[in-house]
Protein backbone atom coordinates (compact mmCIF):
# COMPACT_ATOMS: atom_id res chain seq x y z
CA UNK A 1 0.00 0.00 0.00
CA UNK A 2 1.33 3.42 -0.92
CA UNK A 3 1.64 6.32 1.51
CA UNK A 4 -1.13 8.13 -0.39
CA UNK A 5 -3.45 5.15 0.02
CA UNK A 6 -2.61 4.85 3.72
CA UNK A 7 -3.29 8.56 4.17
CA UNK A 8 -6.63 8.30 2.37
CA UNK A 9 -7.60 5.22 4.37
CA UNK A 10 -6.87 7.07 7.62
CA UNK A 11 -8.84 10.07 6.36
CA UNK A 12 -11.84 7.87 5.50
CA UNK A 13 -11.64 6.16 8.89
CA UNK A 14 -11.70 9.55 10.64
CA UNK A 15 -14.57 10.67 8.39
CA UNK A 16 -16.68 7.60 9.23
CA UNK A 17 -16.00 7.91 12.96
CA UNK A 18 -16.81 11.62 13.08
CA UNK A 19 -19.86 11.39 10.81
CA UNK A 20 -21.45 8.64 12.88
CA UNK A 21 -20.12 9.82 16.26
CA UNK A 22 -18.68 6.38 16.90
CA UNK A 23 -17.05 5.79 20.27
CA UNK A 24 -13.91 4.16 18.86
CA UNK A 25 -10.40 5.38 18.13
CA UNK A 26 -9.14 5.27 14.53
CA UNK A 27 -6.30 2.98 15.61
CA UNK A 28 -8.80 0.43 16.91
CA UNK A 29 -10.55 0.08 13.55
CA UNK A 30 -9.49 -2.85 11.41
CA UNK A 31 -9.53 -1.55 7.81
CA UNK A 32 -10.43 -5.03 6.55
CA UNK A 33 -13.34 -5.54 8.99
CA UNK A 34 -16.83 -5.40 7.52
CA UNK A 35 -18.58 -2.05 7.84
CA UNK A 36 -22.10 -3.47 7.81
CA UNK A 37 -23.35 -5.31 10.91
CA UNK A 38 -20.15 -7.13 11.95
CA UNK A 39 -16.95 -5.11 12.33
CA UNK A 40 -18.06 -1.53 12.97
CA UNK A 41 -21.66 -2.68 13.31
CA UNK A 42 -23.17 -0.15 10.93
CA UNK A 43 -26.72 -0.36 9.64
CA UNK A 44 -28.23 0.74 6.34
CA UNK A 45 -28.93 4.28 7.62
CA UNK A 46 -25.29 4.61 8.68
CA UNK A 47 -24.16 3.48 5.22
CA UNK A 48 -26.47 6.07 3.65
CA UNK A 49 -24.94 8.82 5.83
CA UNK A 50 -21.45 7.71 4.83
CA UNK A 51 -22.42 7.72 1.14
CA UNK A 52 -23.70 11.30 1.46
CA UNK A 53 -20.64 12.64 3.25
CA UNK A 54 -18.26 10.82 0.88
CA UNK A 55 -20.13 12.33 -2.08
CA UNK A 56 -19.78 15.83 -0.67
CA UNK A 57 -16.15 15.45 0.37
CA UNK A 58 -14.78 13.67 -2.70
CA UNK A 59 -17.00 15.04 -5.46
CA UNK A 60 -18.65 11.94 -6.86
CA UNK A 61 -21.88 10.08 -6.14
CA UNK A 62 -22.26 6.73 -4.47
CA UNK A 63 -25.57 5.57 -5.88
CA UNK A 64 -27.97 3.29 -3.98
CA UNK A 65 -28.60 1.23 -7.12
CA UNK A 66 -24.91 0.49 -7.79
CA UNK A 67 -24.56 -3.27 -8.05
CA UNK A 68 -21.04 -3.00 -6.55
CA UNK A 69 -22.23 -1.48 -3.24
CA UNK A 70 -21.68 -4.71 -1.31
CA UNK A 71 -18.03 -4.69 -2.39
CA UNK A 72 -17.58 -0.91 -2.04
CA UNK A 73 -18.97 -0.84 1.50
CA UNK A 74 -17.42 -4.19 2.40
CA UNK A 75 -14.75 -2.55 4.54
CA UNK A 76 -13.00 0.77 5.11
CA UNK A 77 -10.20 -0.40 2.85
CA UNK A 78 -12.53 -1.20 -0.05
CA UNK A 79 -14.38 2.10 0.42
CA UNK A 80 -11.04 3.96 0.46
CA UNK A 81 -9.91 2.17 -2.69
CA UNK A 82 -13.15 3.11 -4.44
CA UNK A 83 -12.72 6.75 -3.39
CA UNK A 84 -9.10 6.77 -4.63
CA UNK A 85 -10.26 5.75 -8.09
CA UNK A 86 -13.36 7.94 -8.38
CA UNK A 87 -12.68 11.12 -6.41
CA UNK A 88 -12.64 14.40 -8.23
CA UNK A 89 -9.53 16.50 -7.67
CA UNK A 90 -10.24 20.15 -6.97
Amino acid sequence: MTLANETLEREVTDLVISTLNLDVSPEAVDPEAPLYREGLGLDSIDILEIALVVSKRYGFQLRADNEDNVRIFGSLRSLSQHIAVHRVEC
